[in-house]
């Protein structure tokens, strides 16, 4: 995967289905960087660029985007703390908005894509079976996770994840 982790440490990001698809306006990568595409939400690319394939991503979906509820929010961040913590992985914070899930965990293993994909699959099990779910689950395929480099970049993704508490994320700290 790149570069070696520090102490074992990722932030690894996720977004629920649906609400980020290739095509997108704010912006996309394809899987892989496949094809390099021009722009992001900071610096968008000329509009109706990839129109086509935002419509086509939008006609593939089997059922609506996936926005959270308050409730899902605080459920989910337990649900995937719980989940996490039971398989022995060290989870420093977890926050979870309306379309994001974020953490920084360490992963001995180096797999951070596994335990994250388990947690996220368990989350919408259960909630489905509370019916806080919609059947087909929460969350979108895969997460990207981000070595960390060093305890400065380590103490400023905590801070950043502990900040989506102003966008109305709800958090779950190792304390």
């Amino acid at each position: 995967m790149g570069i070696q982790p520090w102490h074992d440490c990722y932030h690894a990001m996720c977004h629920s289905y649906g609400t980020w698809l290739p095509g997108d306006p704010r912006g996309f990568r394809t899987r892989h960087h496949r094809e390099h595409v021009e722009g992001d939400y900071k610096c968008p690319r000329a509009p109706g660029q990839f129109e086509n394939l935002y419509k086509r991503s939008k006609q593939l979906m089997r059922r609506n985007p996936v926005f959270l509820t308050v409730e899902q929010r605080r459920r989910a961040v337990d649900i995937i703390a719980a989940s996490l913590l039971k398989r022995e992985l060290e989870l420093l914070i977890a926050a979870v908005d309306r379309v994001h899930l974020h953490l920084l965990a360490l992963f001995s293993d180096l797999n951070p894509r596994h335990w994250v994909g388990i947690a996220k699959k368990e989350s919408s099990a259960y909630m489905k079976q509370e019916g806080l779910a919609p059947i087909g689950g929460l969350w979108a395929t895969r997460c990207k996770p981000q070595p960390i480099k060093d305890r400065a970049h380590q103490l400023n993704t905590f801070r950043y994840l502990l900040k989506h508490r102003l966008k109305g994320a709800e958090i779950w700290r190792f304390d």
